[in-house]
């Protein structure tokens, strides 16, 4: 409308994405911050619960066969691994330990893995579970979820694009309803900064800025 410029749906699909991963990730930040604060009684205006309402969305589940095995598409940081004892019917944590820690542990008796004691470590493939011996099944992990990539979907009707959210590859962005404006304002900056539009990236800056701020006093 006021003729700055024009910014092409793959453009806005890319800083779609940017902009989703980008209050995506803080989310880990700000909750190690708020984490060594005092919270308050009011399970609305604490924002440690806050941030873990908003986080619980990308929580998920996922067996594997173990033993190398690769681990989700979708995997933005690794919680929990376990195994199931079919025969106790019980699961059992495994602790992460680098390569060089379990290179070091084989030549220990005292600390090497048990089926009561496991570990895990990662390798290029994914996992390998150890316990009195390798695991290769009733392998679980708990993990965070990244947010799928937002695709405005359209049809070119007389050369223009048009929004068409019936096509089977579009995706709406899957943060909290209560990230709207501040998705807004970051595609806004993004935008601005293409379209070299200095007044708009001000702009949509000072609000992001200003939101940060007050949420973190």
């Amino acid at each position: 409308k006021e003729q700055r410029g024009y910014i092409t749906p793959q453009e806005f699909n890319l800083f779609a994405n940017q902009a989703q991963m980008s209050i995506f990730e803080q989310y880990f930040y700000d909750l190690n911050q708020f984490l060594r604060v005092p919270g308050n009684n009011t399970a609305y205006a604490d924002m440690v619960n806050l941030l873990e309402e908003k986080i619980s969305t990308f929580e998920k589940s996922n067996a594997t066969v173990g033993g190398g095995s690769s681990l989700p598409s979708n995997l933005y940081k690794l919680q929990q691994v376990q195994w199931l004892n079919s025969i106790e019917g019980k699961y059992y944590n495994a602790e992460y330990v680098d390569r060089k820690t379990w290179l070091q542990m084989q030549t220990v008796p005292l600390v090497r893995p048990t089926d009561k004691k496991l570990i895990y470590i990662r390798n290029s493939s994914g996992i390998s579970v150890i316990g009195d011996n390798s695991k290769q099944t009733n392998i679980t992990c708990n993990y965070i979820a990244k947010p799928k990539n937002p695709n405005w979907t359209y049809v070119v009707v007389d050369k223009k694009a048009l929004y068409n959210p019936n096509a089977a590859d579009h995706q709406h962005f899957e943060l909290h309803e209560s990230e709207q404006t501040e998705l807004v304002t970051r595609v806004l900056a993004l935008a601005g900064i293409t379209l070299k539009d200095t007044n708009l990236y001000q702009i949509a800056s000072n609000q992001t800025n200003s939101q940060t701020q007050q949420q973190k006093q």
